[in-house]
C-alpha cells in the first residue's frame, strides 16, 4: 500500500464521468470484436490491436492519476553533509558557468563538484574561479553513470544532489528537499526538471491568453504525482538528491543502459527503499531548442527504456510491488505509442487507394458509434490529466514523435547503445539532419490518396459512398494536424538569438555624458543585453556609451550599454505611443556578468511576473468553479496577474516605513477592468500600508498613484527576495508635475 496520505483525488463528477467512459470502452471493444473483416483480417487485426492498446494505456493512466500526491516539505536537519554533483562532457562554458553559479549558492551547506567528461581545461578554470571541486577522468567509461560513480569515489558526503550542466537550482533547492530524509527508507527525492528558454521546440506560449504548455507539464504536473502515490516516482537524472548510503548498497549509479536515471530507480525500489517526488519547481534548464534536439532526447530515452526493461525484467521483478512493476510498465509502454499511431496516420491513405476496410459494417454504423465513443475518450483523458493533457496540441507532438518513439522500440533487441548528450545550442550547417522526414511522407501519402480516391470511385465504385467521405475527412485531420506542426516548427526556426530574453520587467536608470539621468522600463532582459521603454538623454546614439544602472535585489548593477536600434511602438492601450529601444552591455566585469546571471537564472521569476498558467479548464472544472464562486486568494491573485499585459517602472514613497525615501520598481498600466495593479519592488512592505508611485508609461507625460498594499507573494532569486504586491487603489491616477525620472530614489 502507498505510505503517503495526502493526496488529490479527482471530484466526484470526474470520477464518475471516467467510470463510465471505462464501462464504455468496454462495451466499445467488445462490439468492435464482432465488427471485424474477414476478408482483410491482417488489416482488421492491426486496427483492432492499435484501439485496444489506446484503452489499455487510459486504463493505466486511470490507475496512476486517480490520487496525486500532495506533499509539504519537512524542516531540513542541520549539520547534514551534502555533495552537489554537476556532469559536463560537451555544454557550452556559459551554460556550465551558469549552473555552477546557481549551485554555490544554495541555502544549505554544501560542496559542489563539476565533473567533467572532456577534461576540459576552462572547465578547471571555472571550477576554481567559482569556488567548486573540479574531477576529471581521462576515459568516459559508462558515460554520464561513470562520471558520477567517479565522482562518488571521492566525494565524502552523506546526500548527493545531482544537476545536469545546463540546469540552475533554485537557491531554496536543498532546504526544500532534505527534509524528507528524516525518514531512513526514503532514497532520493526528485524534483521537476522544469525550463526557462520558454520559446523552446516543446514549449507552446499563448502571451495574450498568458498560457503557457509543454511537452512534458502532463508528465510532471501529473503522472509523476500519481506515482509517486504508488511509491513509483522514478529519478529522472537531474533535479534530484539521493542519499549515498542507499547508492553505495546497490553498487553506485547503474551502469549497462543509456538510461542511467530509470536504471537506478528500479535497483532502489528493489532493495525496498522509498522515493520522494516533490512537485514543486525548484531547478530550471535548457530544453530542446529545435526538433533535432528535442526527438534526439526522446530517442535516447526510449531506447533506455528498453533496454531496462530487458535487463530488469520488469513485470515479473519479485523486488517490485504490484502498482511500481505497473508504474514502470507503463512508462516503457508508452514508447510502443509510435507504432500505434502509424497505423492510424495510414489508415485513410490505405483505404482510400486499395478499397479495403478494417470493419465488415457499414461506415455509417461504425461511426454512430464510434464518433461518441471518441469524444467521451478525449473529455475523460482532459479531466484525468487536470486541464495538463491539452488534447488539440499533443497530437501535434504525438505526430512529431511518433516515427522517434517506434524506433525506440528496437533498442528492446540492442544490447550496446552510445550515451549521447541533448544539445545545447541549435543546429546550423549544411550538413543539418532532417528529423521530421517520416511526418512529410504521412502528409504527402494522405494528400495524394484522397485525389487517388475520389477518382478510383468515380471510375470503379471501389468504396461505399460514406467510406469515401470518411476517410477523405480522416486524412484531411491528419493534413490539419500536419501542417499545424510544420508550420510551427517553421515559426521555431526563425528563433535566432544567442541567449534567451527573459521577459522580466525592471527599472533601469539611464545616463549618458553632460545629460540628466531618465528612468526606463526594462521587459525583455538577457546577460548580453536587453529591450527598454522610454525617453533617453537628448542626443543618444548608436555611438553614445550609456551608464546604465539595473535595480536588482542585490541592489544597483552598474553596466555601460550603447543602442542597437530605437523605433516608436504604439502602447497596449492602442492610443498612446512609446519609444522602445534596443540595448546591448558592454563586457560587463566578471563580478557584475556574475550579479545578472544570477538573478535572471535558477528561479521562475519570469513565471510570476507574467502570471502564466500551464493548466487549462477542463468543462467539469468550470462547472465546479460556477457552482462554488468563492476562490482562493491564491487562485484568484494568480487570475488577476494573467490580465497584466504591460509594466512601467516607477519610484515609489512609503512613508509608514521608509519615511521620505523613495525608491524603484515597476507597476502595472491599465489593468483589466475590476482588476488591481501590482507593483514588484527589492524590498519588503508592510500590508495595509499608504504607498505614492510615481510613473510615466507613455510619452503623455508623468503621473501619480496612491494605493494601499494589498497580498503579497516572495519570490527568491539568487541576487535577493522580490516582492510582488497587489494594491488596492485608493482613486485614479492624478497628473504630475515632475517627472518621475528625475526625482532622487535609492535603491
Amino acid at each position: 500500500m502507498p505510505r503517503s496520505r495526502e493526496f488529490e483525488p479527482l471530484t466526484f463528477p470526474q470520477r464518475g464521468l471516467i467510470l463510465f467512459y471505462l464501462a464504455v470502452a468496454a462495451f466499445y471493444l467488445i462490439w468492435r470484436f464482432t465488427t471485424l473483416n474477414p476478408e482483410a483480417l491482417t488489416f482488421s487485426w492491426l486496427v483492432y490491436g492499435a484501439e485496444i492498446y489506446g484503452v489499455l494505456t487510459m486504463v493505466m493512466h486511470v490507475i496512476m492519476n486517480w490520487r496525486l500526491t500532495v506533499r509539504t516539505p519537512p524542516p531540513a536537519p542541520e549539520g547534514l553533509k551534502v555533495d552537489v554533483f554537476v556532469p559536463t562532457y560537451n555544454e557550452p562554458e556559459a551554460v556550465v558557468r551558469r549552473t555552477l553559479l546557481a549551485c554555490v549558492r544554495m541555502d544549505y551547506p554544501h560542496e559542489t563538484w563539476l565533473l567533467d567528461d572532456s577534461n576540459r581545461p576552462e572547465m578547471k578554470t571555472l571550477a576554481e574561479r567559482l569556488g567548486c571541486r573540479y574531477l576529471a577522468r581521462e576515459s568516459r567509461e559508462d558515460a554520464k553513470a561513470g562520471n558520477l560513480n567517479n565522482a562518488l569515489a571521492h566525494a565524502q558526503g552523506d546526500f548527493v544532489a545531482i544537476f545536469d550542466a545546463d540546469h540552475a537550482p533554485h537557491r531554496h533547492f536543498l532546504t526544500n528537499t532534505l527534509g524528507y530524509f528524516t525518514d531512513e527508507d526514503v532514497a532520493f527525492v526528485q524534483t521537476p526538471q522544469d525550463f526557462y528558454n520558454l520559446d523552446s521546440y516543446q514549449h507552446r506560449l499563448d502571451p495574450d491568453r498568458k498560457q503557457l504548455w509543454t511537452e512534458q507539464s502532463l508528465f510532471f504536473r501529473v503522472i509523476l504525482r500519481g506515482k509517486d502515490y504508488w511509491n513509483a516516482a522514478f529519478f529522472c537524472g537531474s533535479c534530484a538528491i539521493a542519499r549515498r548510503r542507499c547508492l553505495d548498497e546497490i553498487g553506485g549509479f547503474a551502469t549497462g543502459t543509456v538510461t542511467e536515471d530509470l536504471h537506478t530507480s528500479i535497483r532502489l525500489h528493489e532493495r525496498g527503499y522509498r522515493s520522494i517526488y516533490h512537485a514543486e519547481p525548484l531547478a530550471f534548464g535548457i530544453a530542446a531548442i529545435d526538433p533535432e534536439g528535442f526527438l534526439k532526447q526522446r530517442l535516447r530515452w526510449g531506447q533506455g527504456a528498453m533496454q531496462v526493461w530487458r535487463q530488469e525484467r520488469v513485470l515479473t521483478n519479485p523486488g517490485l510491488t504490484w502498482p511500481q512493476r505497473m508504474n514502470y510498465f507503463a512508462s516503457m509502454l508508452t514508447y510502443f505509442d509510435g507504432w500505434q499511431r502509424l497505423i492510424f496516420y495510414t489508415i485513410p491513405a490505405i483505404v482510400l487507394v486499395t478499397g479495403v476496410l478494417p470493419i465488415s459494417v457499414t461506415v455509417t454504423q461504425f461511426l454512430m458509434v464510434f464518433i461518441p465513443y471518441m469524444l467521451l475518450s478525449f473529455w475523460a483523458f482532459e479531466e484525468l490529466t487536470r486541464g495538463y493533457g491539452r488534447t488539440t496540441i499533443i497530437e501535434q507532438y504525438n505526430f512529431a514523435r511518433f516515427a522517434i518513439f517506434a524506433r525506440a522500440t528496437l533498442g528492446l533487441f540492442r544490447r550496446h547503445l552510445a550515451f549521447r548528450v541533448t544539445p545545447k545550442s541549435r543546429h546550423t550547417g549544411n550538413d543539418r539532419p532532417q528529423p521530421l522526414r517520416a511526418q512529410w511522407f504521412i502528409l504527402a501519402f494522405n494528400a495524394l490518396a484522397i485525389p487517388t480516391g475520389i477518382a478510383l470511385y468515380l471510375a470503379y465504385g471501389h468504396l461505399p459512398g460514406d467510406a469515401l467521405i470518411a476517410n477523405v475527412l480522416w486524412a484531411g485531420v491528419l493534413i490539419l494536424i500536419a501542417v499545424a506542426l510544420f508550420r510551427y516548427t517553421a515559426r521555431n526556426e526563425r528563433f535566432r538569438r544567442a541567449d534567451y530574453r527573459f521577459p522580466i520587467p525592471v527599472a533601469m536608470s539611464v545616463s549618458a555624458p553632460d545629460r540628466a539621468p531618465r528612468l526606463l522600463t526594462v521587459d525583455d532582459l538577457s546577460p548580453g543585453g536587453c529591450r527598454a521603454y522610454g525617453a533617453l538623454p537628448p542626443g543618444t546614439d548608436e555611438d553614445t556609451p550609456l551608464e546604465v544602472n539595473l535595480h536588482l535585489p542585490g541592489g544597483p548593477l552598474a553596466l555601460t550599454a550603447r543602442v542597437r536600434f530605437s523605433r516608436t511602438e504604439t502602447a497596449p492601450d492602442g492610443e498612446h505611443y512609446s519609444r522602445v529601444h534596443g540595448l546591448h552591455f558592454e563586457a560587463p566585469d566578471e563580478t557584475a556578468h556574475q550579479r545578472l546571471e544570477a538573478f535572471l537564472h535558477g528561479n521562475d521569476l519570469q513565471w510570476h511576473v507574467q502570471g502564466y498558467s500551464e493548466q487549462a479548464r477542463t468543462p467539469l472544472m468550470r462547472l465546479a468553479e460556477r457552482r462554488d464562486a468563492t476562490r482562493t486568494p491564491v487562485a484568484e491573485f494568480a487570475r488577476h496577474l494573467a490580465a497584466v499585459h504591460y509594466w512601467t517602472a516607477c519610484t515609489c514613497r512609503f512613508p509608514v516605513q521608509y519615511d521620505t525615501e523613495a525608491f524603484y520598481g515597476v507597476v502595472t498600466v491599465n489593468p483589466a477592468p475590476g482588476a488591481d495593479p501590482y507593483l514588484l519592488v527589492n524590498r519588503p512592505l508592510i500590508a495595509g500600508g499608504a504607498i505614492e508611485i510615481h510613473t510615466r508609461p507613455y510619452q503623455t507625460g508623468a503621473a501619480i498613484l496612491r494605493a494601499t498594499i494589498g497580498p503579497s507573494r516572495l519570490l527568491a532569486t539568487a541576487e535577493g527576495p522580490v516582492h510582488l504586491y497587489q494594491l488596492q487603489t485608493e482613486k485614479e491616477a492624478t497628473p504630475c508635475p515632475q517627472p518621475a525620472e528625475t526625482s532622487a530614489v535609492s535603491a
